[in-house]
């Protein structure tokens, strides 16, 4: 059983009683005497070793001007050598001092705090062994205690399983195209062939290695997971002047090295993982407690987007910090990240919703909604996701997340689902009480929602949500059948005369996006209806057809076009998410199963927090 931590020494108890009294004179005596004879053996070695202050300096100290002298090849001034080995010398004097009244204070404690002693330095090595390379040396000792299903089996079904296998095939050629040409950026422009990065995240680099983790290791590519891992130790660096979006960076850095971290128990994900939900406390530091939407890391200083409804913080971005910030408290040992989101909660709660429906806007210093725009898709849609899967990722003991879920959804399906005159059902928007019918593609991730949530729901109204699932994965694919290079628009229309169509210029690109894909595979899950596998070998050879090129996998700006035109970006989410559901969607049900499992909203796999630690470790594969 793999066990990624050091777990705290404990002395094995004398078969003796101990006393106070342990140590007798005589036996203090001798200790004290032997231990300064060595210190004194010690500081005699200065005068009579030859060159003794660079033995010390260069050897115990490590002086940056010995090794600085040795790599320059020059000779220090013969006064300032004096100078320091006059230094060096006060300084083991009042070493020697000191460690004599140690030894003198050591040999008057009592064997129990003797035991308690070397229990508290067993545990700060065990901490500063996993911590090279970081400066936080707190996190706690733990048990690394892997959940099942990191890699299941291979499928049985032959066609199945050659299918799964040509989607890997699709993630090493996106890795290594990164790679190639963009190792170390952001993310990959694969027609021009550099690397590309937006102002999402700053300076902070390496996106793509980060949100690729998990998928490089669920689909076993252990060489590749390696090469990330080693890039993540020695050069994913937190420590930037820059301005990030804290939305963005919770869930492809933070709930990707998470998510590695339970995958593989590699302690450096932990520490980075921590290192950086500490870097992003200050969002919360507004009069309510409802995070900026972006934050300059060195600085702590955070503000909402100019275009944002009066400078509002947005129901998405905010609302999606639970699953993350509730598994850095449990590894950490800090509470402080789960008492910032649950008092998020505590805000909506105090706040009345306009027919059960939760706005995109509100203001962080007056605590109250702003602009009443309702949306499914973009700006609101990963906030109800969040309310599902905290309840299912607590064991089902956040009762309070289940409540606010089921009740959001009957708000959802009263106000928003409608069904076209052609039988197609979707999620309108809703904009002060007027309906927009418009079904983004983000908002297309709510048949899996509904279908992840139909168990819990009440009143058995279980069949009911895995009938809305169904209708929603089926006007999805319709998004797609009907476009020319069979890939969803960034947004489709009900209105005017067409169904599941985009009219307008400006939607009718598509960047990589997953969120289809992600109802099939959870459509898969649930039902085994093999037409959502047909549908997902649909979407996928039309990614091959239309948006591989010579550099890597590359988004379309016209769906509608006879010939692609490519937007030359290589989408991060493509590796942490697309690839990973297209992968899982032709993978058995053992393959991280969700008993075990919660996906974040960057498809980055997090353990269910068992409420009775009955989790057993697993062997690594």
């Amino acid at each position: 059983m793999p066990v990624a931590t050091l777990l705290p020494f404990t002395a094995t108890p004398s078969r003796k009683s101990a006393s106070p009294t342990s140590f007798r004179l005589t036996e203090k005596f001798i200790l004290l005497l032997v231990f300064s004879a060595f210190i004194t053996l010690c500081f005699g070695a200065i005068f009579f070793l030859p060159d003794s202050s660079k033995l010390l300096s260069g050897v115990f100290f490590h002086s940056s001007s010995v090794e600085t002298d040795t790599r320059t090849g020059t000779d220090s001034d013969s006064s300032i050598a004096v100078g320091k080995d006059e230094k060096i010398l006060a300084k083991i004097r009042k070493d020697h001092e000191r460690a004599l009244v140690e030894a003198k204070d050591t040999l008057q404690k009592r064997a129990d705090e003797i035991q308690q002693d070397i229990r508290n330095e067993k545990e700060k090595v065990a901490r500063e062994g996993f911590g090279k390379g970081g400066k936080d040396d707190s996190l706690p000792v733990i048990d690394y205690l892997r959940p099942p299903g990191a890699t299941g089996h291979e499928p049985s079904d032959p066609e199945t399983r050659e299918k799964r296998a040509k989607i890997k095939e699709m993630m090493k050629f996106a890795w290594e195209s990164y790679k190639r040409y963009a190792w170390g950026s952001n993310e990959l422009r694969p027609v021009s062939k550099q690397g590309h990065s937006s102002n999402l995240f700053g300076s902070i680099q390496g996106a793509t290695i980060v949100d690729a983790l998990d998928t490089l290791y669920i689909m076993e590519m252990y060489d590749e997971f390696d090469a990330a891992t080693e890039w993540v130790e020695k050069n994913l660096d937190f420590n930037v002047n820059a301005e990030v979006s804290v939305f963005e960076v919770n869930i492809r850095f933070v709930g990707g090295l998470l998510s590695a971290y339970y995958l593989s128990g590699k302690e450096v994900f932990r520490r980075k993982a921590v290192e950086l939900g500490e870097k992003l406390l200050p969002a919360f530091k507004t009069p309510t407690g409802i995070p900026w939407a972006l934050l300059n890391l060195k600085s702590g200083i955070g503000r909402n987007w100019p275009w944002a409804s009066g400078g509002s913080s947005i129901l998405a971005e905010y609302g999606t910090l639970h699953l993350e910030f509730m598994h850095l408290s449990k590894l950490s040992g800090k509470p402080v990240f789960a008492e910032k989101v649950m008092n998020i909660r505590k805000v909506l709660n105090r706040l009345d919703k306009p027919q059960g429906l939760y706005p995109n806007y509100l203001n962080p210093n007056s605590g109250q909604w702003g602009q009443h725009h309702v949306s499914v898709g973009g700006l609101g849609d990963s906030f109800y996701e969040y309310l599902l899967k905290a309840w299912l990722m607590s064991d089902k003991t956040d009762e309070e997340g289940k409540k606010l879920y089921y009740e959001a959804l009957q708000a959802i399906e009263t106000s928003l689902i409608r069904k076209s005159s052609g039988g197609l059902t979707y999620i309108a928007e809703w904009k002060g009480g007027l309906l927009e019918h418009k079904m983004g593609h983000l908002t297309c991730f709510a048949g899996g929602m509904f279908a992840l949530g139909a168990d819990g729901a009440p009143d058995d109204k279980t069949g009911h949500q895995m009938e809305l699932a169904a209708e929603i994965a089926r006007t999805c694919h319709e998004s797609y059948a009907r476009t020319n290079l069979k890939l969803g628009p960034e947004a489709f229309r009900f209105d005017g005369g067409v169904e599941a169509i985009a009219t307008r210029q400006n939607e009718k690109y598509f960047i990589l996006r997953p969120e289809v894909i992600e109802t099939y595979m959870y459509m898969w899950r649930f039902t085994h209806d093999p037409k959502y596998r047909q549908w997902g070998w649909e979407a996928m050879q039309a990614l091959e057809q239309h948006c591989k090129v010579e550099g890597g996998y590359s988004g379309v700006r016209d769906v509608y076009a006879s010939h692609p035109s490519h937007d030359d970006v290589q989408q991060s989410f493509f590796l942490a998410e697309t690839l990973k559901y297209l992968y899982l969607l032709f993978s058995e049900d053992d393959h991280l199963p969700f008993e075990h499992w919660v996906f974040n909203t960057e498809a980055h796999p997090l353990p269910i927090i068992r409420k009775d630690n009955t989790d057993k470790p697993s062997p690594l594969e």
